[in-house]
Formats: C-alpha cells, structure tokens, sequence
C-alpha cells in the first residue's frame, strides 16, 4: 500500500508590476514528492516561469511555510492569461473566454468575479499554432488581453 498524497502550498515571492495586482506572493497547490520537492497542481495567476505540473524545491521556514526556492523539471504546459474587455463583444466573462478555448481542452481557473482573469493550462503537445491564433483575434478584436506566464520552446516554434 502506498502512502498518503500530501498536498501543500508552494509559496512563490516576486516584485508586484506597476499597474498590476499589489501582490508581492503566490500560493499555488502542489503534491509533494519529497521532503523538498513538489508538483504545482494548480496555474498560476501572477507568478510567472511556472506551469501546472512543473516540479518546484522548496524551503520551509520556521513557521512551516514552504517557499519555491527554483524549478526542478517543467511539466512541458504553458501558463496563458486572459483578461476580457469589459466593454468587448465577451464583456467581463470568464466563462466566455474559456469557451473560446474548450476546442483545445485547456483547463484554466478564474481569479475572482471582480477581477475575471482567466488562467488557462495549456498542456504539452496541445495545438499551440490553433490556441496563438485564437488568442490574438481575440486581442485584435477587442475581446480581451492576454500574457504569456510560462511557455515552452514548443509553444515558440509553434
């Protein structure tokens, strides 16, 4: 019988960008593999070079907290942000955009209703080509604003 699957926060630090989130870390869930190492469950919203599936060494403090202290290995997916225009033809819907993307299976989260930024997973071996297209008809459409998190030398062939 195997042991249990521990989940913990991974605790990311960067310096907030100017006109962005005031936010100076990140907590994205993880499975942990050994005593300090772990596999992010979860895409990040603000926290940038790091995928869902990536494996991160951490540190923990004195209070228990673990930090990412650097990447171990990258999962092969690539962090997406999308933001709709609230005066574009999606208006402030999070649900709309991820319905623009259901046609690649990319899973993703939303950060919150007053904020609906969109996260999106896009998982190694995904049609990068068909998912960079649709991302930017949408900006050039008004629909949204996107950024890239993470990618992968797949997606900057693609």
């Amino acid at each position: 019988m195997g042991s249990p699957v521990e989940q913990i926060k991974i605790w990311f630090r960067f310096v907030p960008r100017e006109g962005w989130f005031p936010q100076d870390t990140e907590g994205l869930w993880a499975t942990r593999l050994s005593e300090d190492t772990a596999r992010v469950q979860n895409v990040p919203f603000l926290q940038d070079g790091v995928a869902e599936g990536d494996v991160i060494r951490f540190r923990t403090d004195a209070d228990g907290l673990h930090w990412a202290a650097e990447r171990v290995s990258t999962s092969g997916n690539c962090t997406i942000r999308v933001v709709p225009v609230p005066s574009g033809p999606l208006g402030r819907s999070p649900q709309a955009v991820q319905q623009r993307f259901a046609q690649f299976g990319l899973g993703g989260e939303v950060f919150s209703e007053d904020f609906p930024m969109v996260a999106l997973n896009a998982p190694a071996g995904a049609d990068f080509t068909g998912i960079k297209a649709v991302l930017d008809h949408g900006q050039e459409d008004g629909w949204w604003h996107y950024e890239l998190g993470c990618v992968t030398d797949e997606w900057r062939k693609a």
